[in-house]
C-alpha cells in the first residue's frame, strides 16, 4: 500500500473503527450473571426516580393541566424511538459500552470518544444530584435538622460552592459503590428490593387517586377560572379579566401546553441506556437486552401516566404543589397520614435512581480503557468479584467529591447533552448500519438450521455480487432513485452522505423554529419560505435513504419503520438540545476541551484499533466496525461453525 500523507492519516486515525468480529461476542471476563428481570428492575429503578413524586405536579401547574397524562403519552412515545434504537444495537453487539461501543463500530473514534466522555459526564453529575436529593429528603423527615446543623458548623460561603459539604451524600455513594464492587448480582438483589417497593407505593398512589378522585377536576369552566383569578388579583371587576390558570377543561393551556409539557416530561423517561451497559453480565444478552429496554420504558409509561392522572382527579391542577404534590393532595383529600407511605416510596424511587446512575459509570470507563482510550488502569477487574474494581471505586470518588462540595443545580443542564447526544448518535448509527453492504458478526449459537439459510443467503449474495461488479460503478441520479436490490459499497456511501445531509437539515431547523419562532408566528416570508426548504428537504432526504437497499442479515430485535423512526428520533433530541442555555454549551465545552487534551495527548496513541491497524502493516487504516468478508469465503463457514463453537465454549465468559 502506498504510504499516505501525515494529514490523510491522522484523519484515518479519528475515524478508525472498532472491529468486534474477531472476538466472541460471548466472550467476558466480566461475571455474566444477570438475568432479563433484572435488566427490567434494572431499567425502571433508573428511569422512575423521584421525579415520579415531584414532576407531574410540577408540569400539570405550569404547563398542561389533566392533559399530561397526553404529555407523558408523547414523552413516552419520543423516549421509545431512542429505546428501539437501542434495543437493536444490543442485539446486534451485546458488548459492554453502551451508545460509546455503537458508535464506535459504526462511525469512527472521534466521535465514540466525544460519546463515552459525555455518558461519563452525565453518570458523574447525575449519580452527585440525586445523592444530594436522597439527602435533602431524609432531612425533610427529620425537620430539616442535619441542614441546620451544617449551615451553622460547616457553613460554605464561596461561589459555585453548595451552602454546606454534604457528608451523607458522601456516605451513601460510596456504600453503594463499596456494594457495586461486591459484585452485581448483590446489587441486583437490592434493586429489585428498592423497585418492587417503590413499584407498590406508585400502586397505593392510583388506586388511591382513582377512589377519592373527582371526574369534575378535568372538567373545570373557563368562567370559574376567570372568577378565580379576579378574587385572587383584588380586582374590583370581573370585567375584562383574563384567567391565569388558561382556559379549563383536559387542555387548559392549549395543545402548545401540552407539548411543552411533553419536553418536560422527556428527560423523566432518561436512564433506560443503562441497561445497554450489562452487555456483558446479562445471559443471553441479545434477547435480554432488547426486552429490558422496551418494558422498562412500557411500565414507567404506565407509572407516570396512572400517577398524573390519579395527582389531577384528587386535586384541581391549579392548586397543585410543585414541590410535593402528592403529599399536599392527599392533605387535601383528608389522607393526610398517606404522606409518610409517599416520602419511603420516594426515598426507595432515589435509591433506584442512585444505584442506576452508578452502575453504568464504570462500565462506560472500563469499555474506554480496555480501547485504549482512557488509562489502561481503569480497565482491571477483580479476580473475585468480576466487576470493574478500579474504575467503579475512582468514579465513585469523583462523585462523592462533587456531591460533597458543589451546587449542581447549574451542572444538571449539561447531563442532558451528554444524553441527547447519544440517543441521537445511537440513532444515526441504526440508519447507517442497516443499509451496509456486508456485516458479519461471531455468532454466539450454532444451528443446522440457521447455517443453511445462512448459506443460501450467501449463495444469493454471491449472485448479486457478481451483477454489482459488472454494471459501472458511478453516482447517477437514477442509481439514487432505483438503486440494486441489495446493498452495495455504492449505496452505503449514498446512504452515510444522505444521514450526514439529515443532521445538517434538522440542527437547521432546530434552529430556526428555536430562534425564529417569532418572524415564523409574524409570518415573515423569509422565515416561512427557509422553513418550507427545510421541512421539505428533510421529507425528500429521509425518502431518499428509504428507496436504498438494506442488509437482509437477521438479528434478535430490529427496529421497524426504517428511516422514518430513527430519524425522527434525531429530529427531538438536536430539538432538544438546541433549546438548552447557552451557559451550558460554554460549561460544556470546557469539559470537551479537558476530554480532547486526554484522547489527542493519550488515547490515540495507545488506541487499540490503533496498534491493530499497525500490525496489519497499515497504519490508522479505517477499519471497518463490524467486518465485511467476501461473500464466496463465506459460504464454507458453516462447515467449520460446530466446531469453532465447541472452541469459544470454552473461553465464552467468566463464570462467578
Amino acid at each position: 500500500m502506498l504510504p499516505c500523507g501525515p494529514a490523510l492519516s491522522f484523519v484515518r486515525c479519528l475515524v478508525r473503527k472498532k472491529n468486534v468480529s474477531g472476538e466472541s461476542l460471548e466472550d467476558s471476563k466480566l461475571c455474566r450473571c444477570l438475568s432479563t428481570v433484572d435488566l427490567i428492575a434494572l431499567g425502571v429503578g433508573s428511569t422512575l426516580g423521584a421525579g415520579v413524586y415531584v414532576l407531574a405536579g410540577e408540569v400539570a401547574k405550569s404547563d398542561s393541566g389533566p392533559s399530561i397524562v397526553v404529555s407523558f403519552l408523547i414523552a413516552a412515545l419520543a423516549s421509545v424511538m431512542a429505546g428501539l434504537c437501542y434495543a437493536e444495537f444490543g442485539a446486534r453487539v451485546p458488548k459492554t459500552g453502551s451508545a460509546y461501543l455503537y458508535t464506535y463500530v459504526t462511525v469512527g473514534e472521534l466521535w465514540a470518544f466525544i460519546t463515552g466522555w459525555n455518558l461519563i459526564l452525565s453518570y458523574v453529575i447525575g449519580t452527585s444530584s440525586v445523592a444530594r436529593a436522597w439527602s435533602g429528603t431524609f432531612d425533610e423527615l427529620l425537620g430539616k435538622q442535619i441542614g441546620h446543623f451544617f449551615r451553622t458548623y460547616f457553613k460554605m460561603n464561596y461561589s459555585g460552592l453548595a451552602e454546606y459539604p454534604d457528608f451523607f451524600a458522601v456516605f451513601l455513594i460510596l456504600l453503594l459503590s463499596g456494594l457495586l464492587s461486591f459484585g452485581v448480582k448483590e446489587s441486583a438483589w437490592v434493586n429489585k428490593i428498592f423497585t418492587a417497593i417503590n413499584i407498590l407505593v406508585l400502586l397505593f398512589v392510583m388506586i388511591s387517586g382513582f377512589v377519592k378522585g373527582d371526574a369534575d377536576n378535568w372538567k373545570i369552566s373557563e368562567e370559574y377560572l376567570i372568577n378565580l383569578t379576579a378574587v385572587t388579583e383584588n380586582c374590583s371587576s370581573y370585567e375584562n379579566v383574563t384567567s391565569i390558570y388558561g382556559s379549563g377543561g383536559f387542555m387548559p393551556y392549549g395543545f402548545t401546553g401540552t407539548l411543552a409539557g411533553a419536553a418536560t416530561c422527556f428527560y423523566a423517561f432518561v436512564g433506560f441506556d443503562c441497561i445497554a451497559t450489562t452487555g456483558e453480565e446479562v445471559k443471553n444478552p441479545q434477547k435480554a437486552i432488547p426486552i429490558g429496554i422496551v418494558v422498562s420504558l412500557l411500565v414507567c409509561f404506565m407509572a407516570y401516566f396512572g400517577v398524573s392522572a390519579a395527582l389531577t382527579l384528587m386535586m384541581p391542577y391549579y392548586l397543585l404543589d410543585e414541590k410535593s404534590p402528592l403529599p399536599v393532595a392527599f392533605e387535601y383529600v383528608g389522607w393526610g397520614p398517606a404522606k409518610y407511605v409517599v416520602a419511603v416510596g420516594s426515598l426507595c424511587a432515589l435509591s433506584t435512581s442512585l444505584l442506576g446512575s452508578i452502575f453504568p459509570m464504570p462500565r462506560v470507563i472500563y469499555a474506554m480503557a480496555k480501547d485504549g482510550l482512557l488509562f489502561k488502569c481503569l480497565a482491571q477487574i477483580s479476580s473475585k468479584t468480576k466487576t470493574p474494581l478500579v474504575a467503579t471505586l475512582s468514579s465513585g470518588a469523583v462523585a462523592a467529591i462533587m456531591a460533597f462540595l458543589f451546587d449542581l443545580k447549574a451542572l444538571v443542564d449539561m447531563m442532558s447533552i451528554g444524553t441527547l447526544l447519544a440517543y441521537s448518535l445511537v440513532a444515526t448509527c441504526v440508519l447507517i448500519l442497516r443499509y451496509q453492504p456486508s456485516l458479519t458478526y461471531e455468532q454466539p449459537k450454532y444451528s443446522p438450521e440457521k447455517a443453511a439459510l445462512a448459506a443460501s443467503e450467501r449463495e444469493s449474495a454471491v449472485s448479486e455480487s457478481q451483477i454489482n461488479m459488472i454494471q459501472e460503478n458511478h453516482f447517477s441520479l437514477q442509481a439514487l432513485i432505483n438503486p440494486s436490490s441489495l446493498p452495495t459499497e455504492q449505496t452505503a456511501t449514498t446512504v452515510n452522505f444522505l444521514v450526514g445531509l439529515l443532521a445538517f437539515l434538522v440542527c437547521g431547523l432546530s434552529v430556526l423554529t428555536t430562534y425564529g419562532i417569532d418572524f415564523i408566528a409574524n409570518l415573515e416570508p423569509w422565515s416561512i419560505g427557509l422553513l418550507a426548504v427545510l421541512v421539505a428537504s428533510f421529507i425528500v432526504t429521509i425518502l431518499l435513504i428509504q428507496r436504498q437497499p438494506q442488509n437482509r442479515q437477521k438479528v434478535a430485535f430490529m427496529v421497524p419503520l426504517l428511516p422514518f423512526l430513527p430519524s425522527f428520533s434525531i429530529l427531538v433530541n438536536i430539538y432538544l438540545m438546541v433549546q438548552l442555555s447557552g451557559d451550558t454549551w460554554i460549561r460544556f465545552s470546557f469539559w470537551m476541551a479537558l476530554g480532547f487534551l486526554i484522547y489527542f495527548g493519550y488515547g490515540i496513541r495507545h488506541s487499540l484499533e490503533g496498534h491493530r491497524s499497525d500490525g496489519d502493516d497499515d497504519s490508522c487504516s479505517e477499519n471497518s466496525g463490524l467486518q465485511e468478508k467476501n461473500p464466496v469465503e463465506e459460504v464454507d463457514e458453516p462447515e467449520n461453525a460446530n466446531e469453532s463453537d465447541q472452541f469459544l465454549a470454552h473461553e465464552r465468559t467468566s463464570e462467578c
